[in-house]
């Protein structure tokens, strides 16, 4: 088995490309708002807990059957949670399709012809057989605070052989404004002794699947989970309480924004009568900015910037690679606002602000 990449070479990579980086400013306006972020170390549950203003708004956990690390549930501010359940903890009526979309991730479909993004896809704790699993190493520098939470975190990329092909750091921070939760990722990953390749693949990036209240109304037959614990089909679906729509940067708007390019998308809806806006910024300092959207009606709300081939069709291609002993970082933003539609100038003023944070 390969050693992994230097837990000190990634430190140094880290402290360059994230948290030290001197274009990353204070966050005292958000101390203004007086909310106390929390993050409680649950390491022997595999899970450390996010707590604002006496609330669980997520939870960053590495469960050995999904095979990489993610944030569920995700909470708005009123408590209201927008992350499916399946197929962790399944709720009646939601999808039971793509097992391997749970909470909120950040995975690519081919790296060195391994699968990361798919693996698990047929079901918990079943590794496909060209799987890549995203190792959980160490949470490090978790603080709290008025306003703001934030945590690193180490990972290992490994083949199937328990190889690595990329070390992982990544930097969250956890904020809290009035009724608007923002999550900040940036993370880089580093290649080994040789070059690593992320061919084109609409399967990928950075990800969320949303609750089934924010799902575009569609029509046919669908398989949901039943009150009985157990996938039923359903011929004619009901849209009942389904209220998602898309909206990007750039104008597009519902299922029309899938493979298109925007610097932001908000996906926007109601759960019961709280109105909800969710939205994804890039970041200018991102490959491929900005970037394409694998956004989906079924749920599915995804950045990707790797995915020209597909998304144009073959008229475009990308073929990233990341050199050996080389670095490379994305930063993604995620607004998640209560009781209102956010507006495009809201939107932008976040948007502008992060690009600001880390530049």
């Amino acid at each position: 088995m390969n050693k992994p990449i230097s837990i000190v070479l990634l430190t140094a990579v880290f402290a360059v490309s994230c948290g030290t980086n001197p274009g990353k400013k204070d966050q005292k306006s958000h101390e203004d708002q007086g909310l106390k972020v929390e993050l409680i170390d649950k390491t022997s549950e595999h899970r450390i807990d996010v707590i604002i203003d006496g609330k669980l708004f997520t939870s960053y956990c590495w469960p050995d059957n999904v095979f990489k690390p993610i944030l569920y549930p995700v909470f708005t501010s009123a408590g209201t949670e927008i992350t499916r359940g399946f197929p962790i903890k399944p709720r009646t009526g939601e999808r039971v399709d793509h097992p391997h979309h749970a909470g909120m991730w950040l995975t690519y479909g081919n790296v060195d012809g391994f699968d990361f993004w798919g693996n698990g896809s047929e079901g918990l704790g079943k590794q496909n057989d060209n799987g890549g699993v995203i190792k959980h190493i160490k949470v490090d520098q978790i603080s709290g605070g008025i306003g703001e939470g934030s945590m690193a975190t180490v990972e290992s990329w490994t083949d199937q052989s328990g190889n690595e092909l990329l070390g992982e750091l990544t930097e969250y921070h956890f904020i809290a404004t009035g009724s608007t939760r923002i999550i900040d990722r940036i993370t880089t990953l580093t290649a080994g002794d040789k070059e690593v390749t992320l061919p084109d693949t609409k399967e990928g990036m950075f990800a969320i699947r949303v609750a089934r209240q924010l799902e575009l109304p569609s029509e046919g037959e669908i398989t949901l989970y039943s009150a009985d614990g157990h996938p039923a089909k359903v011929e004619t679906m009901s849209n009942e309480g389904i209220s998602g729509d898309y909206r990007s940067s750039e104008g597009s708007s519902g299922m029309d924004v899938w493979g298109t390019r925007a610097k932001w998308m908000d996906l926007y809806g109601n759960i019961g009568d709280e109105k909800i806006s969710l939205v994804i910024c890039d970041h200018p300092k991102n490959q491929g900015y900005p970037t394409y959207w694998h956004a989906r009606g079924y749920g599915l709300f995804s950045a990707n910037p790797f995915g020209w081939n597909d998304f144009t069709k073959g008229q475009e291609q990308m073929n990233f690679n990341i050199p050996a002993g080389q670095s490379v970082t994305f930063r993604y933003r995620v607004i998640i606002s209560s009781g209102v539609h956010l507006e495009d100038t809201e939107i932008n003023a976040y948007a502008d602000d992060f690009a600001r944070e880390y530049e």
